[in-house]
């Protein structure tokens, strides 16, 4: 698995956090006010607009203009993740005039917990849960601690630390493959990781005694 050095200056952050009991996060997303231009992520962010149409996007960017973006070159190489629905956040990878799309990722779709039946027996799930404000946390994840995530040029970055090896955070950037209401596929240079939405427990049909009457009812 492809793995990123964390710098000093984020470790260090990491351990001023710890130390004042707080907990580590990081935006869902960059601005893009970075001293280093030529490295700035060009991935611009925003809300889905009303003007949004079949091959276009209209984009409210956090800088508060209005953009409207043809969609057509990522809809043809399948490069549209999680749909395009009116309130939605966005992430757009654009071409260098800025007006055409080359990957689009809703990151409403990306919220949420993701699972799958644990690699070794199969007999439980396991997974991770897809925060606002760029937390990350396992799902019945005993040797991975998940810290923070991101999207970055279009990947998935997931910051985590694996218990038993260096205790140190490590970054993983991801290429994602398929984005929908129930499904998220993402891969790097060695594995792909197939996750479900994870489905809420099953309430109905539970039987509930009255105190103060015999009757019964079902929820």
């Amino acid at each position: 698995m492809k793995k990123l050095a964390v710098f000093t200056i984020v470790s260090a952050v990491v351990i001023t956090m710890a130390a004042c009991g707080g907990k580590t996060e990081k935006v869902p997303f960059d601005n893009g006010d970075s001293a280093d231009v030529a490295n700035a992520d060009p991935t611009i962010y925003g809300v889905c607009a009303e003007g949004t149409a079949m091959n276009t996007l209209q984009l409210i960017t956090d800088m508060g203009d209005t953009l409207s973006i043809d969609i057509s070159t990522a809809q043809e190489n399948n490069k549209v993740f999680g749909g395009m629905h009116v309130g939605d956040r966005m992430a757009v990878v654009p071409n260098s005039g800025k007006d055409t799309a080359l990957m689009v990722v809703n990151q409403a779709t990306l919220l949420g917990n993701w699972v799958m039946p644990n690699p070794l027996d199969g007999s439980d799930e396991v997974g991770i849960s897809i925060k606002e404000g760029g937390i990350a946390e396992g799902i019945q994840q005993s040797s991975i601690v998940y810290r923070t995530w991101r999207l970055t040029r279009g990947q998935l970055e997931i910051v985590m630390m694996r218990e038993g090896g260096s205790e140190e955070d490590e970054i993983y950037l991801y290429d994602i493959v398929k984005l929908g209401a129930d499904s998220l596929v993402y891969k790097d240079g060695e594995e792909i990781f197939e996750y479900s939405r994870q489905k809420p427990k099953e309430e109905y049909g539970k039987e509930i005694q009255l105190e103060d009457s015999q009757n019964e009812f079902f929820l």
